[in-house]
């Protein structure tokens, strides 16, 4: 580290001269503020003062999101100006520099006047509490995110053991959990003796890596999910991962939020989302005084002390010395000799099929004639959206097929967990639960075909579009592909059949994933959407030739029964010579592998 630095000129000491920089930025730390983010993206930020408020805000907007015709995502706020991440910007966007601000509002709402008559009354384990809209199912430390940061892992230690000396404890609906990125994290709380408290508020280790900000939450109680169910219940998750888009969490919590480890820690404590921590107590101790949140919050200089005390150089070497060794049960695997793979027969790992009726030379790409809309989708479309990771749920495309190999329901496991299985995973393309396809009036991974008008699985009508020869394409708002960079977006849309995408705009990586399999990405011209162009879905879209070295635009005919077409350029988003030529190919697998002749 001490070489590289002075080489790149970056090694600083208190007699430096000071280094002249192309751009500056101020920040006045007084205006730092606790924050959280939520509920659908990460970076929807909240101040905490006005997150009462907030959520019933949210509450509100679940509540009209049926009638919502622009599809996912709350309606565009200024919190996504200049915030759409790794992205080409949207169209419209008139203010591209102004600053994103966090959603905040006066909380003047109490709970009672909010309510809307859904509470449950719930009995499990012997207890018997109340369910409504706003309570916190979930609560996780977790995430290799935060959970490398010693800092906010002692600060919720800290909290944890503070609060349980003033006799407060988490509710009795918070499903909590602990799963840190690393074993050192739980060598310094030992050392701290901060895991006792942990422990003591359900905050126990379930693993290391990833698992709830992944969607491996595991099911929430059978009574409190069916009270959630039975009333359609808005409840919640805090979680201190970095991703919390629709249906990732967990596929009964609708409202998930991002917070640092020891604000996670106090909201298993209150319970609940519409909560306002500086005006009201988390509970009362054993002498009923009232306890605020900032009676236990630790100060900076006790979590400086603890670290300083607990976390130690040798417990990282101890840890990384041999981290590429792996445990008894790495060593034990059997590794098979050869020079090809030989595939299990195994429903985790299957041969894939990019490469079946693939050609020495690359053929000449087809132009797409006569195309059916498979998805009419909304703006902020994430890659959660369009290829999950979470649950498998039995009654799905997958859920049938696992089932058909012999696979109990118990044993599903989740769409991450079986992603070497392309039969798994092409039927889990588009099948999120939160997803709204404008084609249909139902949530979650259907469709209408047309022209019979069917309602079916996504999956089912893509397959029927291709015993028939019909090629397929997806329409959308903004942002389409934002969020993770999870390559089986672009792998499931292509063995969908869906042959180019038509969007308001991108996110970076998932266009790039898209080219890298073969999925033409084209973008609606400047000012230009699906309404405005009064596309209904139930068209038969064809994309004229152009030249793949150089063309930037492309003509796209929408023909509709006794209506005129409709005829607009969109753009070609192939921004690259090598992104063109990996189209031609076919995608980028063909090109490797024809390289590698």
């Amino acid at each position: 580290v001490d070489a590289y630095t002075r080489e790149q000129g970056l090694f600083h000491v208190p007699d430096s001269e000071d280094p002249t920089f192309s751009d500056t930025l101020e920040l006045n730390l007084g205006d730092v503020e606790p924050s959280i983010a939520g509920p659908k993206r990460p970076q929807d930020r909240i101040a905490l003062a006005g997150s009462k408020a907030a959520f019933f805000e949210t509450l509100a907007s679940f509540s009209d999101e049926a009638a919502d015709e622009l599809g996912n995502g709350d309606s565009r706020d200024e919190a996504e100006l200049g915030s759409f991440p790794a992205s080409d910007p949207p169209g419209d966007d008139p203010h591209p520099d102004e600053a994103v601000k966090p959603r905040s509002a006066p909380a003047t709402a109490t709970a009672s006047e909010r309510r809307s008559g859904d509470a449950v009354t719930v009995r499990m384990e012997g207890e018997e509490f109340e369910l409504d809209h706003g309570r916190v199912v979930i609560a996780a430390i977790t995430s290799c995110t935060n959970t490398s940061n010693p800092t906010v892992m002692v600060a919720a230690g800290l909290l944890a053991r503070n609060a349980m000396a003033r006799g407060l404890d988490r509710k009795p609906w918070v499903k909590t959990s602990l799963a840190p990125g690393s074993t050192v994290v739980t060598d310094y709380l030992e050392a701290a003796g901060l895991n006792v408290a942990l422990d003591g508020l359900g905050f126990n280790l379930v693993g290391y890596g990833c698992t709830t900000c992944i969607g491996n939450s595991g099911p929430l109680p059978e009574e409190i999910s069916a009270a959630v169910a039975d009333k359609d219940l808005v409840v919640c998750s805090v979680l201190s991962g970095n991703r919390n888009f629709e249906g990732r969490i967990n596929q009964d919590v609708k409202a998930n939020y991002l917070a640092s480890p020891p604000l996670v820690v106090a909201y298993a404590l209150t319970g609940r989302m519409d909560f306002d921590f500086e005006a009201e107590p988390l509970g009362a101790d054993d002498d009923g005084e009232p306890v605020f949140l900032r009676d236990i919050w630790p100060s900076p200089q006790q979590v400086k002390e603890t670290v300083g005390e607990a976390v130690r150089a040798e417990m990282f070497t101890r840890s990384y010395a041999n981290v590429f060794d792996g445990d008894e049960s790495w060593q034990a695997i059997e590794v098979p000799e050869g020079d090809r793979y030989t595939w299990p027969d195994s429903t985790y790992v299957r041969r894939p099929s990019f490469f079946e009726g693939m050609d020495v030379e690359p053929a000449e790409r087809e132009p797409i004639k006569g195309a059916r809309v498979l998805a009419k989708l909304g703006e902020s479309i994430t890659t959660d959206h369009i290829s999950p990771a979470g649950a498998i749920k039995k009654a799905s495309p997958a859920g049938g097929w696992l089932i058909e190999q012999g696979v109990e329901p118990r044993e599903f496991n989740s769409y991450g967990s079986r992603r070497g299985n392309h039969e798994v995973m092409v039927r889990g393309t588009f099948a999120n639960v939160r997803l709204r396809n404008q084609l249909t009036d139902r949530e979650g991974g259907w469709t209408r075909h047309m022209p019979s008008g069917e309602e079916m699985p996504i999956y089912d009508a893509a397959m029927r579009y291709a015993a028939d020869g019909v090629p397929l394409v997806v329409i959308a708002g903004p942002e389409y592909g934002s969020g993770s960079s999870r390559d089986w977006a672009a792998k499931g849309t292509l063995l969908l059949g869906v042959r180019a995408v038509i969007a308001e705009s991108f996110e970076r990586i998932h266009r790039s994933n898209l080219i890298g399999m073969g999925v033409l990405p084209l973008q609606f011209p400047d000012g230009e959407s699906i309404d405005s162009l009064g596309l209904t879905g139930e068209e038969l879209f064809s994309v004229g030739d152009f030249d793949l070295g150089s063309a930037t635009g492309v003509e796209v005919t929408a023909e509709r029964d006794r209506a005129e077409p409709v005829s607009f350029t969109a753009g070609v988003r192939l921004d690259t010579p090598n992104e063109r030529e990996y189209y031609r190919h076919g995608g980028i697998l063909h090109r490797v592998l024809r390289d590698l002749r």
